[in-house]
C-alpha cells in the first residue's frame, strides 16, 4: 500500500508532520491509517507551549490510545477546533483540514532533526 508523503513537510519518526511555512502540525496519511477510525483527539490551548520531542496531545481510535510528539518546540498559536467534533477529519485528509495545531517556533533549527518528506516515504515502505 502506498501511503501520501507531501515532501514540503517535515516528519518526526513517530508520524507528526509540520509544515515549515506556516507552523501547522499534523498526523501522518500511515499514522492515520495504522489507527483505524479516530474517535477522540486531546490537543493543548492556543498559548500553550509544546517541547520538541514530548507529547503535546493524545489522538483515540477504536484500536489504540496514542500519544503525540511535538516535532518542534514553540508557542501554541492555533487549534483545528473541527477535529475536537469531527475527528474523522484525521481519517479523512491528514494534511488538510485533519491539521492538528499551528505553532510559532522558537528554533527553526530543529527542523533539521526532522525526517525531509523523501526520508519519511523511505522509512515507512
Amino acid at each position: 500500500m502506498s501511503f501520501e508523503v507531501p515532501t514540503t513537510l517535515n516528519f518526526r519518526e513517530s508520524h507528526e508532520w509540520i509544515d515549515p511555512d506556516t507552523g501547522k502540525i499534523g498526523i501522518s496519511d500511515f499514522a492515520q491509517d495504522e489507527l483505524g477510525d479516530i474517535v477522540f483527539v486531546d490537543l493543548p490551548s492556543v498559548g500553550d507551549d509544546i517541547e520538541a520531542g514530548e507529547d503535546f496531545g493524545v489522538v483515540e481510535s477504536i484500536k489504540a490510545v496514542s500519544d503525540m510528539y511535538a516535532p518542534v518546540s514553540g508557542e501554541v498559536t492555533a487549534v483545528n477546533e473541527r477535529v475536537f467534533d469531527e475527528p474523522e477529519l484525521l481519517n479523512d485528509d491528514p494534511y488538510g483540514d485533519g491539521w492538528l495545531l499551528e505553532v510559532a517556533m522558537a528554533d527553526e533549527g530543529e527542523l533539521d532533526d526532522l525526517l525531509s518528506g523523501t526520508e519519511y516515504a523511505d522509512q515507512i515502505e
